[in-house]
């Protein structure tokens, strides 16, 4: 008897599971045929969910690097001259050590820029610079005059940005004109 009311239940909630799985799924018409446009609208809806780790075969991975990013790459390559105390990516800041040019010790410049985006425009970048000028018995004293220099060094950076951007369309034009003859 037990036996067969434990075939039973198990019966009716397979039989149940199966019946709900079974809704109107809507308008054919409206439905991509496309799979993978499906999965998305069905994770976006709620009903559904991805695994990590389980990715299309067809697509290669994407990766956000640094080098990446023409922001990031501009900002480094207009302040090579000096030594970097913190470059932090992932941070979105970039804050270089003290510097001073030439003979002159006693006056040391240090740049700090915060990443407020990754988009190239004016402002996307938070730069400030410090000036340190010491005197003979090692007082020094710090300013902050991030007002011109900071500027320039913004307005150098995004032009820099966006020949970098300019050259990544470029090869992602060329590279998807080559794909397509290949396929033809």
């Amino acid at each position: 008897m037990k036996k067969i009311f434990s075939i039973s239940i198990t019966f009716l909630i397979f039989s149940l599971m199966i019946l709900s799985s079974c809704k109107n799924a809507g308008d054919a018409r409206k439905i991509s045929p496309d799979p993978r446009e499906r999965v998305k609208q069905n994770i976006e809806e709620g009903r559904g969910f991805r695994l990590k780790g389980f990715t299309d075969q067809n697509k290669s991975g994407e990766f956000d690097f640094a080098s990446s990013n023409e922001l990031w790459r501009a900002s480094l390559d207009t302040l090579e001259f000096m030594p970097l105390a913190l470059a932090n990516y992932s941070g979105g800041i970039i804050v270089t050590d003290w510097y001073s040019e030439g003979a002159d010790n006693n006056e040391s410049i240090k740049i700090s820029i915060r990443f407020l985006s990754n988009k190239i425009r004016s402002d996307a970048l938070k730069i400030k610079v410090f000036y340190k000028n010491c005197s003979m018995q090692n007082n020094c004293e710090v300013t902050d005059r991030s007002s011109q220099l900071s500027e320039d060094l913004s307005k150098k950076i995004l032009t820099q940005a966006a020949i970098y951007e300019k050259k990544n369309k470029s090869k992602k034009k060329k590279k998807k004109y080559i794909n397509s003859a290949l396929k033809d």
